[in-house]
């Protein structure tokens, strides 16, 4: 049992039948690449093999375009020698305030490869998985510079990415590099929010001028973040969350702030 299992404080309600699984649509993300690099399938491959223990099977491609079944999920590389076409990148950038160098080292980079995890019944959490696993098998055998991840508005260093190796290892999630965690500070206080959690059918989420100092409320809003996604749980309007019997959290749906939509918002 979680830490949050223990102190929500509203019972979560049982649905009568269990839904049949829906299809999941397909993953995208984005190693890019300098100086007209690019990766080796061999030792993407190798890697993928040796140092995380998955099966590959059925085979086909080469290093400008491979498909196979990666632990029985269909996935797809391909290299493209171009930047990425329009404005998304750019744009991306301004919002990329865990790499702050990104606008000079992205510049005038030559290429990127497409990486796919395509759709599938299985569980997200377990698609993610793999993409991320993937992610890093092609970050750790090239010289790649990082990641983009457009529909979450990522992108992500190629250190920072590789971090996050222990916590796939220990079967964690690594949350930071599946969702956007947006950040702002005011005289009113600090500001956290999500995009990406409709990813795995659950509500974004907004902290509003939270007392907290930002690396407290960081740690906190990710641990929630976590919560949520692996435990599968849905929060709802009035319930609360704490860490301990008498902290009370509240949990209110209301229209975003930050996001477009309902959020649920959390009184922290």
């Amino acid at each position: 049992m979680g830490l949050f299992d223990l102190f929500k404080k509203k019972e979560t309600p049982q649905k009568d039948e269990t839904p049949q699984k829906d299809e999941k649509g397909v993953l995208l993300a984005m190693p890019l690449f300098n100086n007209n690099e690019s990766y080796s399938i061999d030792r993407v491959i190798d890697n993928l093999k040796n140092f995380w223990g998955l099966s590959i099977v059925n085979f086909s491609g080469n290093d400008t375009s491979a498909v196979f079944k990666l632990d029985n999920e269909l996935v797809a590389i391909a290299y493209v020698p171009a930047q990425i076409p329009g404005e998304e990148l750019s744009t991306t950038i301004q919002y990329a305030y865990n790499w702050h160098t990104a606008g000079e080292d992205l510049k005038n980079y030559t290429g990127h490869a497409i990486v796919s995890v395509m759709s599938s019944q299985g569980s997200q959490v377990e698609r993610y998985t793999l993409l991320s696993k993937l992610l890093c098998s092609i970050l750790a055998t090239s010289n790649s510079i990082g990641v983009y991840q457009g529909k979450q508005t990522l992108l992500i260093p190629r250190d920072q990415y590789l971090e996050n190796i222990p916590d796939l290892q220990q079967g964690k999630s690594p949350v930071q590099v599946w969702i956007y965690i947006g950040i702002k500070t005011s005289e009113q206080g600090n500001y956290m929010y999500t995009y990406g959690l409709p990813e795995f059918e659950k509500q974004e989420m907004e902290v509003l001028q939270s007392p907290l100092e930002l690396p407290e409320l960081f740690n906190f809003f990710t641990s929630i973040i976590s919560y949520v996604i692996n435990s599968d749980v849905t929060l709802r309007n009035g319930e609360t969350l704490g860490y301990t019997e008498d902290q009370k959290i509240k949990i209110t749906a209301s229209k975003g702030f930050f996001v477009e939509g309902q959020t649920l918002r959390l009184e922290v």
